[in-house]
This record gives C-alpha cells, structure tokens and sequence, in this order.
C-alpha cells in the first residue's frame, strides 16, 4: 500500500508517526499486506513537497506526535495545545527535568547520527535568524562556514541547536518504535530517496563542493530532463547536479553515508531518477529551461558495488540464505531509459517500475501492459502519488482506451481501482502496490500531487475512522492471497 503518513488522521492539521501510524501498521498486518510504501519522510519545502527538502537526511518535525511525548514524560503540557512547531519548545522546557539515563541516550545518539544531524541544527536555526533567506544570501561568514561564525553561533544559541536536535532525535525514537511494531506485524517499510539535493539545504551549505556551485553558492549546472514529446522545453528542476570526480575520490563517502541513512530508517529504497546514476542532464545555472543542457555520464557502477559491498557487511542483502543477494533498492525507471540504464538496473539485479495507467495508448509494444511484464523482477503500480487517482484516471479516457483496458480486464469496468489493481496483483511483478485511494475508489479530489504546479499539492487527508479501512484492507489480502502473493495475516490482538 502506498500512503504517506502525512495523510493519516488525527487532531492536528497532519497526520504524525502516532496512534493513527500505529493503527495502520496494525491493520495492513492482520490483512496479509506485506509493504508500506511512503514518500519521503524529510522536512518539507514552501510547497508542501517532501522531495525538495532543506535537510536531505533530517525528518519532518510535522509528523512528531505530542500524545507519545506526553505519555512518555518529556513533554508536560496537554499535546491538543502543543502541536508542530510548539513541540520543540515544549520539548526544551522539559529537557532539564529528564533523567541523566535518557541524556546519556539522547548525547549517544548525537554522535552517531553526526554525519548530518550537527549541520541540520546549524542550518535550520540559521535560516530561522536569517528569516528564510536562503543560505547563499546570508552574511559571507555564515554562507562560507567561517570557524568563528559558527563557534559564535554555538555560543549564541546553544538552546536552539539543543532543540532542534531533541526534535530529531523524538522523530527517531518514535520512528524506530513504528519501524519495530512493523516487524511484528510481518510489514515491510518502502521508503523514497530523491536523487538530487536541493539548493538551499544542509546539504548543499555544508559540503558545496560536493555540487556544481559556484563560490558565491550560485548554480554552475542544474539538474533537469531533455525536450521530449511531453514538454518543448524540457524539464528543470533547480537542483545542483554532482561534482563526480570529488565524490570519486572520496569513495563516495558522503553517498554511502545518506543511503545508509535511509537503510537505518526503511526495509526497502525507492531511488528516484535512477537513471541519473548512469547519466544526467547538465544545464547552464542561468538558464531558464532545460533546453540546452548535456548528457554527462555518472559512475552508477563503482558507487552500487560499493553500496553492495557495505549492505553485504552489515547483513542487509535480499535473497536466500547461501546465495548473493541483492540491494534492498527499487530503480525508479520511468520514462525514456536507454540500454545503458537498464544494464546498471540489471546488473545489480534490481526491481523496476511499472505503471498500468501509462499502459493503454494502443501501442501492442506499450512496456507498460501486463502482457508485457515479463520476469518477476519488476514492482507494478496502479499509479503513484503523481498520477491521477484511478477514479479520476478511468473518467479522463476516451472511449477508445476504454475499450482497450476492458479488454485487457476481461469484462465491463465497473470498478477501476480494484480492477486495475487485480491486473496487478495478476502479473509476474514481484510486488504490486496500490495508492490507499484506489481501494477507496476515491477520485481526482484524493489526488496526492499533480506535478508541474504548485498549489493544492502534498495536502490530501484520510477523513475516516482508521477502523473503517478494515474492510478494503482485508478484501485487497484476500484478492492477493487467490495469487498467491501478501503475507500471512498478523494476530489480531
């Protein structure tokens, strides 16, 4: 299933990793379904969009839930008045009065999350002192990472940096606690890893020459996709793409260590735009669409193997026991792929993409239809969080295409989610996953994200009891278990 928390219910203006979290988890368990798919679970930018993120490692402070911090004594007040940005504070208050047990565990934690988590601390609370300008406007000591700017800042503000990590450090706790209620259930937890970095991050403000920016922090080349049928212009997306040779040669470090990042948090790895591990599209910094841009070709081979060779270390491969196994990552291949692409996919032995909503064009060749789906080596979608719902699919096509996917059902669409999904969880896909408002035969107004726009995005709520999901839940294991697919149900308890 694909939800992301966000959409949960709950008291507040989003849902968190709390009872709503944990109810999910107990309920896709007891149904036999076997993965939660999310998006990424980083702070957020302006729009809401959870892969344009200031921090690429840190969690989104939004998704803390007050309840839990309230049982668990590290808050005081009532968790209905402290919500989002006032958990941090409540948080400090109450830091005093813990116990030196749990100030030993969170001083622990620091140091092993210090590859990211001191330098999200600097930069959030820096943006905040510098009302939200991005990080290239800021006085020149801070923007270059001048040693006595920062010794000041941690002088200074030394209670904001402690918040700001309290903060992280509660999202782990409770994320950790969710993660090991998943494994009691029998779920597995697919996370999401874009492939590129946002300029105004941590990540670009702490290690800038990682990217293509220029001294001052502007763009020398961003990131984006070539004209094509679709769009005249191309695509640009506003990222700095990599400095390859730096991360050459130092081993990759800093890839390594944001992939583990994720593999500490998730069972299994959406890499977003994985063709850009192959090669990328290179576009001047000032330009204004990405018609001018280059292909420049990524050293997707060497940083894999290395990944392959920590995973193997740390006992994370997929596979049986005795046999090599393969990295816990799903290649996100959609779109134009070449030969090139798909040997890397390949030769890592990694799952691909497959969307039935791309799939009834008329074109017999279409590598989307499912009697194209050859091999097992594939996780087939319904949609994704950027397609249409499939309500609101199944009413925008014309009567042609409809024809062609009730031949492809067999019979009159009377209900396209479901139908759509059977089609799936039919073919030779190794895993078939569904959005929630597909089993909840929910239209276009349940539409996670439209891309291309900025409004209206990232927002959509459940607006129902979490009981009430039992129902589809349970009728979508049972439709999985007549093809052989899903888990055996957890307990009830």
């Amino acid at each position: 299933m694909l939800l992301h928390p966000t959409a949960l219910p709950g008291p507040g203006p989003n849902g968190t990793f709390g009872a709503a979290a944990q109810a999910w988890i107990r309920l896709l368990g007891q149904s036999g379904v076997g993965v939660w798919q999310l998006l990424p679970l980083a702070p957020t930018d302006g729009t809401g969009s959870p892969y344009s993120s200031p921090s690429g490692s840190a969690l989104n402070p939004a998704l803390l839930d007050g309840a839990l911090l309230q049982q668990e004594g590290f808050i005081a007040a009532d968790p209905a008045q402290l919500r989002g940005e006032a958990l941090g504070p409540a948080l400090l208050r109450c830091w005093p009065q813990q116990s030196e047990a749990r100030k030993t565990e969170f001083r622990r934690w620091c140091r092993v999350e210090r590859f990211w988590l001191r330098d999200h601390c600097r930069f959030m609370v820096l943006r905040n002192l510098q009302g939200g300008e991005p990080w290239w406007r800021w006085p020149a000591p801070l923007a270059r990472r001048d040693r006595r700017a920062l010794q000041r800042l941690h002088h200074d503000h030394h209670q904001a940096l402690l918040q700001e990590a309290l903060v992280q450090w509660q999202l782990q706790r409770q994320w950790q606690q969710l993660r090991g209620l998943a494994r009691e259930q029998g779920v597995q937890l697919l996370g999401d890893l874009p492939f590129y970095v946002a300029h105004d991050s941590a990540d670009g403000w702490s290690r800038p020459g990682l990217f293509s920016l220029g001294r001052g922090g502007s763009l020398e080349q961003q990131s984006g996709v070539p004209p094509d049928y679709f769009s005249a212009t191309g695509q640009l997306w506003g990222t700095p793409v990599y400095r390859w040779p730096r991360h050459l040669l130092s081993g990759f470090r800093w890839w390594l260590q944001r992939l583990e990042r994720q593999l500490e948090l998730f069972d299994l790895l959406r890499l977003d735009h994985f063709r850009a591990l192959q090669a990328f599209w290179s576009v001047p910094g000032a330009d204004a669409t990405a018609e001018h841009g280059v292909w420049k070709a990524s050293p997707g081979w060497p940083l894999l193997a290395l990944l392959w060779c920590r995973c193997a270390l740390r006992g994370v491969l997929l596979g049986p026991a005795g046999r090599l196994g393969r990295l816990p990552l799903v290649a996100e291949d959609l779109g134009v792929i070449t030969p090139p692409v798909e040997r890397l996919r390949d030769g890592f032995g990694l799952p691909g993409m497959k969307i039935l909503q791309f799939a009834f064009d008329g074109d017999p060749a279409n590598p989307y239809l499912p009697a194209n789906i050859r091999g097992s080596r594939w996780v087939v979608y319904t949609g994704t969080h950027d397609n249409a719902t499939t309500i609101g699919w199944w009413r925008s096509l014309n009567g042609e295409a409809r024809a062609r996917v009730e031949a492809a059902v067999g019979a009159p669409v009377t209900a396209p989610g479901w139908q759509l999904l059977e089609l799936a969880l039919a073919s030779s896909a190794e895993l078939a996953v569904a959005p929630l408002q597909d089993l909840l035969e929910l239209g276009d107004e349940a539409r996670f994200n439209t891309p291309g726009t900025t409004e209206g995005n990232w927002c959509w709520r459940l607006d129902r009891p979490m009981e009430s999901l039992a129902g589809p839940l349970g009728g979508y294991g049972a439709m999985a278990a007549r093809y052989g697919r899903g888990v055996a149900p957890a307990p009830t308890a």
